[in-house]
C-alpha cells in the first residue's frame, strides 16, 4: 500500500513523503490521520501544497535579504558608563539590541541576535543577525562614554 505521510512518522518519513507501507501498518497510518491513501487526487493536493509552500519559502529569503541590506547600513550607538582604564560597566544584551532596532523601525526577534562574546569594551562590535537559514546579516554596534 502507498500512502502519504499527513505528519512526520518516526522512522519512517517526513510530512509530505510517499511511502510504500504494508497494508495493515498502512491502515494503522490512516485511522489514527498519520497518513492518507496515494491517489491521483490526493497526488494532486500535494503537489499543490509543495508549490504554495516553496513559493512562501522564496518569498521569506527575498524578504530577509532586503532585511539584511537595510540591516548592514545601520550603525547602533549605546551611551554607557565606565570605570578606570575606561572598563565599562555591564554588558550590551541582546533585549537592548533588538529594542534599539525597533526604535529604528525594525523588528528582529533577540534569539536571532547572535553574540559571538559578550559587548563590554568601547569601540565597534560586529553582532550576526540570523535572518534565515540561508541569511546572516552583520550589525555594527559601537560603545561610547
Amino acid at each position: 500500500m502507498r500512502v502519504i505521510l499527513l505528519e512526520d512518522v518516526k522512522k519512517q518519513g517526513k510530512k509530505g513523503d510517499i511511502k510504500n507501507v504494508k497494508d495493515g501498518y498502512g491502515m494503522y497510518l490512516i485511522n489514527n490521520h498519520l497518513a492518507i491513501k496515494e491517489t491521483e487526487g490526493s497526488l494532486d493536493i500535494l503537489n499543490k501544497q509543495n508549490k504554495a509552500k516553496a513559493q512562501k519559502e522564496a518569498e521569506n529569503l527575498k524578504e530577509a535579504e532586503n532585511l539584511k541590506k537595510q540591516l548592514e547600513k545601520i550603525k547602533l550607538t549605546f551611551k554607557v558608563k565606565t570605570g578606570e582604564n575606561d572598563k565599562v560597566f555591564g554588558i550590551i544584551s541582546t533585549k537592548q539590541i533588538a529594542s534599539k532596532l525597533e526604535e529604528k523601525g525594525l523588528k528582529i526577534d533577540k534569539k536571532k541576535i547572535i553574540l559571538d562574546t559578550a559587548i563590554n569594551t568601547l569601540g565597534t562590535t560586529n553582532v550576526k543577525i540570523l535572518l534565515h537559514k540561508k541569511v546572516t546579516a552583520s550589525l555594527k554596534i559601537e560603545l561610547q562614554k
